[in-house]
């Protein structure tokens, strides 16, 4: 059974940084795309960044220049590294991988992220 199990969230100040990891096990066939999504406070879930198996990577606008995706395929594992937060950072942090010839979508838990002063 596939699980994805993110570490790595807490509070922080504004213009600190976190790294966040996701680690996936259960894993029977390839995975193609690994990212981070969101879920603000009485916000809708967004993507934040997307890493591809050969390492090419997309990013919402507000994080461009601050968070860097990144991944070891070997460990089946995604990092996001937050710099320069921001209190509108501040959500519920979801890792996310699709796996196999039919992309099939598996989610972890989430990790919550509190930026604030």
């Amino acid at each position: 059974q596939v699980q994805l199990v993110e570490s790595g969230g807490g509070a922080v100040q504004p213009g600190g940084s976190l790294r966040l990891s996701c680690a996936a096990s259960g894993i029977s066939s390839s995975i193609n795309v690994m990212g981070w999504y969101r879920q603000g406070p009485g916000k809708e879930r967004e993507l934040v960044a997307v890493i591809s198996s050969g390492s090419r990577t997309t990013y919402i606008d507000s994080v461009k220049g601050r968070f860097t995706i990144s991944r070891d395929n070997a460990k089946n594992t995604v990092y996001l590294q937050m710099n320069s937060l921001k209190p509108e950072d501040t959500a519920v942090y979801y890792c996310n991988a699709k796996i196999g010839v039919y992309f099939a979508d598996f989610w972890g838990k989430g990790t919550l992220v509190n930026v604030s002063s």
